[in-house]
């Protein structure tokens, strides 16, 4: 079984960070968010990975994901335009061939990953085409639904009905046999000038094919805007985070789950779990509050802040309530050392100076 990873959406609702980097790249707990999609893939015994990537973030992603050894290999494929979820598939026939394979968004975590799902997939007795991961919501008219039949199988799919038949959205994970390429074959484009894997699967249902569904009980997190990312590093925080007191401390103390990393360096502060402190950071006279990522290299001096992802190579000095924000790489934001509240999100090498 193969996967096909879509990573190639510009993520427009998190500008200013994707100016210049991926969103699939933006961090959560100090983790790139396409990480935890390869890491779910890998866990369900699938080490042949094909990426799909824009031509403009390409060479970002695959030098991101080429410096760790996730034990599997990559075939990266580039798609020209945005041309829907079953035009990816398209373009990526030739790496997938006759296998079965899983295609996943780059962009959404899930607490429990995919094995179980995989696993039922690939049992030799199971005659359906495709299997969809599902989970209930509250605004199902946001998202693709599903119906389902008494047996459990899909007998519809909706695309962001106004008046939703189910609250089971589509989670962004997908399972097919490689039937699903003549079906693609022959689809025509939607309203919207995209090939529509929803209207591929309903093709598959109209003709007949099984198509299973998979319900997830956890947590999922669709990381698209600002507010989605910090909401799902608050999460994945409260939900992973281990007390890790590495590096070197000097006349500081840790409260709750706090991790900080072997070459990283605190100093007169104190620091409230959970929350993650990178490598080569800097923490001098500050508050680090709960749901804080603290990306490598980062330097702070004099800082107060809580809920908020700094990316790395940030440099933060005498801002006394930074709180809500996601910096990119490279930001500087000085501070007048008073307590200004500062909300924020900022792109790569910004500087931000507070009088």
């Amino acid at each position: 079984m193969k996967a096909l990873v879509l990573s190639g959406g510009e993520g427009t609702r998190l500008r200013p960070i994707t100016h210049t980097g991926a969103k699939q790249l933006v961090p959560v707990a100090n983790k790139p968010i396409l990480f935890y999609v390869i890491e779910n893939i890998v866990d369900a015994g699938i080490t042949d990975i094909g990426i799909v990537v824009s031509p403009e973030k390409e060479l970002t992603i695959r030098t991101a994901v080429e410096a760790v050894n996730f034990d599997a290999k990559f075939t990266w494929i580039v798609q020209e335009h945005p041309g829907g979820l079953a035009h990816a598939v398209k373009i990526s026939q030739k790496f997938l061939g006759e296998s079965s394979f899983v295609m996943y968004l780059g962009d959404n975590l899930l607490q429990s990953g995919i094995s179980h799902m995989v696993e039922a997939f690939q049992d030799p007795h199971n005659k359906a085409q495709a299997a969809i991961l599902l989970k209930e919501v509250d605004n199902p008219e946001s998202f693709g639904v599903a119906l389902l039949g008494p047996d459990g199988k899909v007998v519809l799919l909706e695309e962001k009905p106004k008046k939703p038949q189910s609250n089971l959205a589509l989670v962004g994970v997908y399972l097919f046999k490689s039937y699903i390429h003549d079906i693609i074959d022959e689809l025509k484009p939607s309203a919207r000038g995209e090939l529509e894997i929803t209207d591929a699967i309903q093709q598959l249902i109209t003709e007949g094919a099984v198509v299973e569904s998979s319900t997830l009980h956890g947590w999922w997190l669709d990381t698209g805007k600002k507010e989605d990312l910090l909401t799902a590093n608050l999460i994945v925080l409260d939900d992973r985070a281990k007390l890790d007191l590495q590096g070197t401390w000097i006349s500081s103390v840790a409260h709750g789950r706090v991790a900080v990393a072997k070459t990283a360096r605190v100093v007169n502060s104190v620091l409230y779990g959970p929350c993650v402190v990178g490598e080569g950071a800097v923490i001098d006279g500050c508050v680090i509050r709960p749901y804080t990522s603290v990306g490598e290299r980062c330097y702070l001096r004099n800082v107060h802040i809580q809920n908020t992802v700094l990316m790395g190579d940030n440099t933060l000095r005498d801002v006394r309530d930074l709180d809500a924000s996601l910096f990119a790489k490279g930001v500087s934001l000085i501070g007048s050392g008073t307590a200004v509240k500062v909300r924020a999100s900022l792109g790569e090498d910004s500087e931000v100076e507070l009088l």
